[in-house]
């Protein structure tokens, strides 16, 4: 079977204002239509993926909605990977307040600075300095637990240099 110009555009625009399983169903559906040949035909006229076509004949033929799980993926936070991460910040960042009268009594006073804080989670709490996140990271989630992280000295020679 021959398929024009007019009819591919159709089912290529069709096929992308769809989502998920009724995407699939409407290939799958498509596909049947075409008779014999039709995944290879739809995979080489429409750009469609024969798995995703196939995925979609079987949901077809069984009724069965396949779960398409998008909530699984992308990247984990840090706290997955390193469950006691937060706690050993905020133990860190408290430990070093007690120890410097001008964080006492102020709890929006600059604190650790972040190097600080990934050097002392390496030293005292015994993280691999692979496993541990980006500075940045660091820096959000001591934000995040309402600490003010202290810039750094080699922020203000890089500021300095730079006047």
């Amino acid at each position: 079977m021959d398929l024009n110009d007019e009819i591919k555009t159709e089912l290529i625009q069709t096929a992308q204002s769809l989502k998920g399983s009724e995407r699939r169903i409407f290939m799958a559906r498509t596909v049947r239509a075409l008779g014999p040949g039709g995944q290879r035909l739809a995979e080489r006229e429409l750009g469609w993926n024969r798995a995703t076509i196939r995925k979609g004949m079987r949901e077809l033929e069984s009724g069965l909605t396949c779960l398409d799980a998008t909530h699984l993926r992308g990247r984990k936070p840090v706290e997955a990977r390193l469950p006691n991460l937060l706690d050993d910040i905020r133990d860190l960042v408290e430990a070093w307040r007690r120890q410097h009268a001008e964080c006492r009594s102020d709890a929006s006073a600059p604190c650790m600075s972040i190097e600080e804080v990934r050097r002392a989670l390496i030293e005292q709490k015994g993280y691999n300095p692979d496993d541990l996140p980006s500075i940045q990271t660091i820096a959000a989630r001591l934000r995040a637990l309402g600490y003010r992280p202290r810039r750094s000295m080699r922020h203000l020679h890089r500021r300095r240099r730079r006047q």
